[in-house]
């Protein structure tokens, strides 16, 4: 991976957003597909390794233009059909403190 290797709390932070599958998947009414990490302020920042989400293949990296659209490289067209980086990454964090408070 380039950029800033992720320290032990990163990499369990970023082992929970993957395995809640991908988000825009998720918003589409699919239960599960599994999910890569995808970096929404590249990897060298400071924090860059909670700022993450989780998107399958085709969501992620595939590069359509078209359904599914792919985020990279067609960041304009994925946020309009799926909602911003920012708006799915509060998503995430809310499933993510909901999953927090489950009892086991």
């Amino acid at each position: 991976m380039k950029g800033r290797t992720p320290t032990k709390k990163e990499l369990a932070h970023m082992n929970k957003v993957r395995e809640l599958g991908c988000i825009v998947c998720r918003n589409n009414g699919y239960l599960f597909s599994p999910a890569e990490i995808h970096h929404i302020e590249g990897k060298t920042k400071e924090g860059a390794h909670f700022k993450v989400l989780p998107l399958c293949f085709a969501h992620h990296r595939r590069g359509d233009k078209e359904q599914p659209i792919s985020r990279h490289p067609y960041k304009k067209r994925f946020e309009k059909a799926y909602g911003t980086e920012a708006e799915l990454l509060k998503q995430v964090e809310e499933l993510l403190e909901d999953y927090d408070d489950l009892p086991f």
